[in-house]
């Protein structure tokens, strides 16, 4: 048998019918995950049509676009603001209730972002097909899962068959070498892939990332880069299974255990890419080259080192229609624009992780006057785990607002809004314009990165605070 890649196994293991010229091939789907903005069309249409979920027990429900952050409208001491919001969590309790789908509601003490609750109830795991109706569906990618975003009508197909069709893509491996610099984080390196790779260089292909520099990775810090690999115009992002990861999914509640849990590493073990495996094309990265990454423009792609200038692109129209909404000028040094929001959280880094790194920074010091300054966990038990620690009084007495958990800031669907023509440093994964409100001006940061900006009232070089 020829070597294969991570993502050919994972496409053998699940082809239910072959693709040929003419039809997409039929895939099955282990584990379906959904929420509550790309799921009711999906439930209008099994109920047009009278039929049930085929695989209940391989679909899991949470709350997280539209869920209030703000601890009163979340426990009903006020109601939801936003009518919106309001109705699209009513609409997926009655869904779920209907379909007889496990949900963690509003008020379950293990709601979170779907893509964060996933990992933490051990529900990823390596070797499934994972699919879910939102981009960041990589994520779940940094555990050997082949995961990928789909749209209101994939969903609906796959509550009602269990399967999807899907041409098969091609493969791209991202081989990364060299350990990252002081001051650069797994969020720096991937905004640096796509920078590398522009916005559309990752289209048709699953990235598989490499070497020793990804290897050396944390689990959360690979579900960073996992995250944001369809910002590169990737279908998914692979990081092959291995100790790191089985040492995170042990004693998970949805992990398996015991003789069940031997029987899997078993087969998981056979999972990384086989050496003399091909991939369609390749990308070489030096991670000893980078520097903290921040963007500036209307798309990730559109980044610089936090030390640099705003490129000079002389008869790009997308670039100047970019700089005039961002309301910067080509040439002009990022390193100490004034901003005023900084958000800490979503499913890009919104982990522990990212919280106690951002604490350790702000720990002893101010956030600026002028800025607010948003910290929003990734879940329910990451917001206990950050108490139990500390952290929320680090944030709190440094003057950040502390928030329960969901998608928050990261899109202005929820109440957590930035203000028309306002600058924002933030954690998430998109800069497009208006993402975070109406006429908010995004930039993408690492943690460090935008909590060093909060204190600082300006864009700012994390490493300049870092003993």
């Amino acid at each position: 048998m020829s070597a294969l890649t991570l993502f050919e196994k994972l496409w053998r293991a699940h082809e239910v019918v072959a693709e040929t010229p003419e039809t997409p091939a039929v895939l099955y789907i282990d584990l379906h995950l959904i929420h509550e903005v790309t799921s009711p069309q999906a439930f209008s249409m099994l109920r047009s049509r009278g039929i049930g979920v085929r695989r209940r027990e391989r679909t899991f429900a949470t709350m997280d676009h539209s869920t209030p952050t703000d601890r009163a409208q979340l426990f009903g001491a006020v109601p939801i603001r936003m009518e919106s919001a309001a109705h699209q969590i009513h609409e997926l309790e009655r869904n779920c209730a209907d379909f007889q789908v496990e949900l963690l509601g509003l008020k379950h003490a293990r709601r979170g972002i779907v893509h964060i609750i996933g990992p933490e109830l051990g529900l990823t795991q390596p070797g499934k097909t994972i699919v879910c109706g939102d981009s960041h569906t990589s994520t779940h990618g940094a555990f050997g899962a082949l995961a990928f975003g789909i749209g209101t009508t994939e969903v609906g197909h796959v509550l009602a068959t269990q399967c999807l069709l899907q041409r098969k893509p091609k493969t791209l491996g991202v081989e990364v070498e060299g350990p990252l610099p002081a001051g650069v984080t797994a969020k720096d390196l991937v905004l640096a892939i796509i920078h590398t790779l522009g916005v559309g260089g990752g289209t048709g292909h699953v990235l598989e990332y490499l070497g020793p520099t990804i290897r050396a990775l944390s689990m959360d810090e690979r579900m960073t880069v996992c995250n944001m690999s369809i910002e590169a115009g990737a279908k998914a992002g692979l990081i092959a299974p291995d100790e790191t990861t089985y040492e995170f999914l042990q004693g998970r509640e949805r992990a398996p255990s015991g003789a069940a849990l031997e029987r899997a590493l078993e087969s998981w073990r056979q999972l990384p890419t086989d050496a003399g495996a091909r991939f369609d094309r390749t990308l070489s990265i030096d991670a000893s080259r980078l520097a903290p990454m921040i963007t500036y423009g209307t798309n990730p792609g559109m980044s610089v080192a936090v030390t640099g200038t705003v490129p000079v692109r002389l008869d790009d129209r997308v670039h100047t229609k970019a700089l005039e909404y961002m309301g910067l000028t080509a040439g002009q040094p990022i390193l100490g624009q004034p901003i005023e929001y900084a958000f800490l959280g979503s499913c890009t880094n919104g982990r522990l992780s990212d919280l106690r790194a951002a604490a350790g920074l702000l720990k002893g010091r101010k956030v600026a006057r002028g800025v607010t300054f948003l910290v929003v966990p990734g879940s329910q038990e990451i917001k206990r785990e950050a108490e139990a620690e500390g952290l929320d009084r680090v944030f709190i007495e440094a003057g950040a607002d502390w928030r329960e958990s969901g998608c928050s800031m990261c899109l202005g669907m929820n109440g957590d809004l930035v203000t028309k023509g306002a600058y924002c440093v933030s954690t998430s994964n998109r800069n497009f314009e208006g993402r975070q409100g109406v006429g908010a001006r995004t930039l993408l940061a690492s943690p460090i990165t935008a909590t060093a900006s909060a204190i600082a009232g300006r864009i700012a070089d994390p490493r300049e605070l870092m003993n």
